[in-house]
């Protein structure tokens, strides 16, 4: 979810939530991976029942990786996607259902995001591609040793990371291979249920996820105390976890690890930036040149939301409400609050940013406005509007006061940062103090003047060397205490330059220049010159500004509801760059919340909604053509070049990309054409389908689903048939990709072996159906129980999963350490000294006695000493 730093907010104020993985694997001397039996007891001390895996977390970092090199080629992309599952079904080994989930096409409101993604993607590509040219071109020009440079056509467009590509046809068939193979081979594998919901089933994976989860948990035979455990590293999955009310629900994602070192794109070193390269130092670098190591293996965390629910049950505790307390109910407040800060769909509001602690303020305005709204602001994902208006209000009055603020954050932001560098910039320069008393200080020619032979050069270089390792600050410190007397005498080696005004200018040349910000929010005024800078409108029209509060207000509905109740409109987006001010949110009872429901685009529309030109490599060549022809009715959808506001931001990435935004009747009517153009395989990548479902024999309701291929040759792929599979419901229907039992299942990598004597019987699969109408509570179930507490829990905080069963121990050697490094003695009678009259004959001189050593502390006798030393030892444990 478009929330910047989010994650890093919430860990760093709910420190309680994330704990390590525990990973029990070894490496053989071949570099191979082992991991344990999938069937023996989870090491993180509980049993998981689900796994859903948001795969398109898993598919970039294993296609695109930052931290080491990336993959050769598509084949060594889908091993490492391989390996990434193995390592989540170690770590988490569930024992019911694997839901493997792919990005479908999106709602038309998230299009917008991916298209401004895809269009930054691209444009930044071609940037650093130029970029990295002339700096080639510099680096030549002044004899530097460059590597050779890249060969063409090896870079690999992310973008090709979208449903109807033929990227994303194979790697649905490489998880088709991958599943057969690891349930036909793998013990562990034999009980679980496993769905693999592709490129081609409409919807966001993780939002696919939470409408399997949230049809099966209204079934009559659904076990409330199900543990879920979804992978993604999208913040948006908190959000989506507590909205599901489950009491056993757990996140895992790698670990965050901010400011990765990468190598510089010019010379594949570590060190520096790329603007900073001056080559490789010799030819000899040049011929031993290997590719980056990677880095250390990143380790996965898992995100406990149920110490999260702790922690804010004690943040929104609310004492004496002229209603009901129900903190299921203030917990949906709060995540319709973080929408507030911003998310896939809608632009954050100007004066809400999560570094600025937007959602702490929000918790207040709702912890003080609850008492005049006497009620909740949603239900089941319905919001409240009238009283979302109060909050609004009140945030609208502190609008000024926020502006003001942050200018004056980042103004001492500016002075700090510019401070820093004049330091840096000092330190780095040449200091010649030293240099001119020495003997290779410059000596004037001529005039009578006779140079000095240079009398042990070697000792001399050392010596600066030595002075250099310590850096300049030292010089710097005693240029300043000899103060300024000495640069204003002149002798033969010239006059000493003062370094304020040179760095000065220098610091002032590296500076970025800034865009003049005309908005200016710290300055009255902001609202007219807001909405004439970034929507064209003059001061004076009023009612432009109420229709785009109106159609913000109106996406929050939006947002709400596709959390809680799924998609209600494939077609609804929010036809702007840029979110209203807080205290335009006014006479919201006009907001018109119904939607209507539409249907999702076809993978090949949705590709030439998104897609940049540079990617259209990756679409049918009959549709390619509407991108580039100047004729094309749809041309202006693919600007070569635009603008990116950088809307108060320093970086370009935080900026808006202003794109024209897609008509998608003008799309519809210059594709359809097309189609009859496509081949047989782009027909069937352009078709939405099915989730498939993977059993084994033995599994509840095998044999029901093996009826269905009962009559041979004769099947009926169009039977659709409701079925239960051990707590499993839904709607299954005959596939033709089902592999015969006994039957092989050709690889589609070269090298790995083909799948023989399959077991594994595959299915189409729906999930339940229900009317339009029908509303999911979001309350806890009745039958759910609680986890154990880990903030102020009786026995000592909760390390792991569980009750804490671990007791620290100390062994007669760890009882002799701590008593010599307190100062206490050691030894194990009940023997020792005392400073007055102790059970060991003690004395006041340090001796050995029956018990061991001391020096003059109270020993009381016993083991390791009395009553004082245990009373040190509780101490030193806790």
């Amino acid at each position: 979810m478009g929330v910047p730093a989010f994650f890093r907010w919430l860990s760093r104020k709910y420190p309680s939530v994330i704990i390590e993985a525990v990973e029990q694997k070894t490496v053989d001397d071949h570099g191979n991976v082992i991991y344990e039996n999938l069937s023996d007891p989870n090491p993180n001390r509980v049993e998981f029942d689900n796994l859903y895996l948001d795969m398109n977390g898993i598919i970039h970092p294993c296609t695109h990786p930052e931290d080491k090199p990336a993959p050769k080629n598509e084949d060594e992309m889908m091993i490492a996607i391989f390996e990434c599952i193995d390592r989540l079904m170690n770590i988490v080994r569930p024992r019911k259902v694997l839901y493997m989930a792919i990005d479908g096409v999106a709602p038309r409101a998230k299009m917008n995001q991916q298209r401004s993604r895809r269009f930054r993607a691209s444009k930044e590509s071609a940037e650093k591609a130029a970029e990295v040219a002339r700096i080639r071109e510099e680096l030549a020009a002044k004899g530097a040793i460059l590597p050779p440079e890249k060969e063409k056509g090896a870079h690999f467009d992310s973008n090709c990371i979208t449903p109807g590509t033929p990227f994303m046809d194979r790697l649905s068939k490489c998880l088709q291979y991958y599943v057969h193979d690891r349930m036909n081979n793998n013990p562990g594998w034999k009980n679980l249920k496993v769905i693999l919901s592709d490129a081609n089933v409409p919807g966001e994976g993780e939002h696919k996820i939470m409408d399997y989860i949230r049809k099966q948990r209204v079934q009559p035979d659904y076990d409330p105390n199900t543990h879920h455990v979804l992978c993604g590293a999208d913040a948006d999955l908190i959000m989506l976890g507590l909205a599901t009310h489950e009491t056993h629900f757990t996140i895992i994602r790698e670990e965050f690890l901010p400011n990765r070192e990468r190598p510089c794109d010019i010379c594949q070193q570590m060190g520096h930036e790329m603007k900073c390269c001056t080559g490789l130092q010799s030819e000899r670098d040049l011929a031993n040149q290997t590719p980056p190591a990677p880095g250390k293996e990143t380790q996965y965390i898992f995100v406990r939301l149920n110490v999260l629910k702790e922690y804010l049950q004690k943040e929104l505790d609310m004492p004496n409400l002229p209603f009901a307390y129900d903190f299921e109910r203030v917990l949906d407040d709060w995540v319709f609050m973080c929408f507030f800060v911003g998310n896939d769909f809608l632009p954050h509001l100007p004066s809400l940013e999560i570094r600025e602690n937007a959602i702490d303020r929000l918790v207040t305005l709702y912890k003080k406005c609850v008492y005049k709204t006497r009620g909740y602001l949603t239900d089941s994902g319905s919001v409240l509007l009238d009283r979302v208006e109060m909050i609004m209000t009140d945030l609208g009055y502190a609008e000024d006061e926020i502006f003001r603020q942050r200018k004056v954050s980042e103004d001492r932001f500016k002075e700090r940062n510019k401070r820093m560098r004049l330091q840096q910039e000092r330190q780095r320069r040449p200091n010649f103090s030293k240099f001119n008393n020495s003997q290779f200080a410059p000596t004037p020619l001529g005039r009578g003047m006779k140079p000095q032979a240079i009398v042990n050069p070697r000792q001399e270089a050392a010596h600066f060397r030595m002075l250099g390792e310590g850096g300049n600050a030292n010089v710097q410190q005693n240029d300043n205490a000899a103060g300024n007397s000495s640069a204003d005498q002149e002798g033969p080696r010239g006059v000493k330059r003062k370094p304020e005004e040179p760095l000065a200018v220098v610091v002032a040349d590296e500076e970025e220049k800034e865009t003049p910000d005309e908005v200016r929010l710290w300055e009255d005024g902001f609202k007219d010159r807001y909405y004439e800078s970034k929507f064209d409108v003059t001061p004076q029209n009023v009612n432009f500004r109420q229709t785009v509060a109106w159609e913000y207000v109106r996406g929050l509905c939006w947002v709400l509801q596709y959390y809680y109740q799924g998609c209600v409109s494939w077609e609804w987006y929010f036809p702007y760059h840029y979110a209203p001010f807080a205290s335009d949110l006014k006479h919201l009872e006009n907001v018109n919340t119904h939607f209507e429901r539409g249907t999702p685009f076809k993978p090949l529309q949705q590709l030439m909604g998104v897609f940049p030109a540079a990617s259209r490599s990756h679409v049918p060549e009959a549709f390619g053509e509407l991108m580039v022809d100047p004729r094309s009715p749809i041309i202006d959808f693919y600007p070569i070049d635009f603008r990116i506001d950088l809307n108060g931001k320093k970086f370009a990435w935080q900026g808006v990309a202003l794109l024209p935004f897609v008509d998608e009747k003008r799309l519809f009517k210059a594709t359809d054409p097309k189609v009859p153009l496509l081949t047989e395989e782009e027909r069937l990548r352009n078709e939405n389908g099915d989730a498939k479902l993977f059993i084994l024999p033995g599994s509840p309701g095998y044999k029901t689903l093996a009826g269905l291929y009962a009559d041979g040759k004769n099947v009926d792929y169009d039977r659709e048939m409701p079925v239960t599979v051990d707590y499993l419901q839904g709607f299954v229907i005959p596939t033709k990709e089902n592999v015969p039992k006994e039957g092989m299942l050709p690889s589609p990598i070269p090298g790995l072996p083909a799948v023989t004597e399959n077991q594994v019987l595959t299915v189409r699969y729906q999930d339940p159906k229900f009317a339009a109408d029908f509303v999911f509570p979001a309350s806890k179930l009745a039958n759910a129980k609680d986890q154990p507490k880990v903030l102020g829990a009786a026995d000592g905080p909760v390390i792991g999963f569980g009750q804490r069963t671990d007791q620290a121990h100390l062994g007669q050697a760890g009882h002799r350490m701590l008593n010599n490094r307190l100062g206490l003695g050691y030894g194990n009678g009940r023997g020792g000294y005392n400073n007055m009259n102790g059970d060991g004959g003690g004395r006041r001189n340090n001796f050995q006695g029956s018990g061991g050593y001391g020096n003059n502390n109270d020993r009381s006798g016993g083991r390791g000493g009395g009553k004082f030393t245990q009373h040190l030892y509780n101490s030193a444990l806790n």
